[in-house]
């Protein structure tokens, strides 16, 4: 069984409640659902969100779409994927972020089917990203989830689920899957206010000829309208995990 585990919180410091924010009329995070549900390899997929009062509004809004939700630790994401994870028992773990509304299915799909082939412990496409920030999917097996939980120390690797298993290669086979161009300078993904205003802007445009709009039908939006990418294209890839890196401690 592949479990797809999509986490998500409102107490974001840059952009609060950004998973909620209305992209044509649904919250964000309904928007990347869709496109997840597409998928083809994962069997299943939950929102694991914290236990915080604030994240009420999350699971109610999983309630009423009929969307598993799980509710754990806010800071402690390792645990918080973990705890969802055993309730159902899989055998494959595929993590993605509710900040990504322009998700690839066949991208997912493509990355998941590159980690069964090669065997692996750990496969994403973010070891050396070739692909948009924002397209992020990592894979992994059930018992490594399990064994980072047991295992890690440092803070970064309890605030963010899986880096204890890709900064251990003598432990773990890893792979990185790579994508034909090197696209990892394009910003898709959504932190800041003027992220979610690039976003709505490919929805708006790519959205109303066809909801299952791929990577490519972006791609080709940006070459027509190129100074859409100046819209959000001053931030830099994963600063919530350098801050992480910045302020690690040991946790006893």
């Amino acid at each position: 069984m592949i479990l797809a585990i999509l986490q998500a919180r409102l107490s974001s410091t840059r952009l609060p409640k950004k998973v909620l924010k209305p992209l044509l009329g649904e919250p964000m995070i309904l928007r990347q659902i869709e496109r997840l549900q597409r998928s083809k390899q994962i069997d299943k997929l939950v929102v694991a969100t914290s236990n915080e009062l604030s994240d009420d509004p999350i699971e109610s809004l999983c309630r009423k779409n009929n969307i598993q939700c799980f509710r754990g630790s806010l800071d402690n994401v390792l645990d918080r994927y973990y705890q969802a994870a055993i309730i159902d028992n899989p055998d494959y773990i595929v993590r993605l972020t509710a900040d990504c509304p322009l998700a690839d299915p066949n991208v997912i799909d493509n990355v998941i089917s590159f980690y069964m082939a090669g065997n692996y412990d750990y496969a994403s496409n973010t070891l050396s990203p070739t692909f948009p920030d924002g397209l992020d999917i990592e894979v992994f097996k059930f018992s490594c989830l399990e064994q980072a939980w047991k295992e890690a120390r440092l803070s970064s690797e309890h605030e963010h689920a899986t880096p204890y298993i890709y900064n251990n290669p003598l432990k773990f086979k890893l792979g990185n899957y790579v994508n034909t161009t090197d696209l990892s300078h394009l910003r898709w993904t959504v932190d800041e206010p003027e992220d979610f205003e690039f976003v709505t802007k490919v929805y708006e445009s790519l959205y109303p000829i066809n909801s299952e709009f791929s990577m490519d039908d972006i791609l080709d939006l940006l070459s027509k309208q190129p100074d859409l990418m100046k819209i959000n294209n001053m931030f830099a890839r994963n600063e919530g995990y350098q801050k992480s890196l910045d302020e690690d401690f040991i946790v006893k």
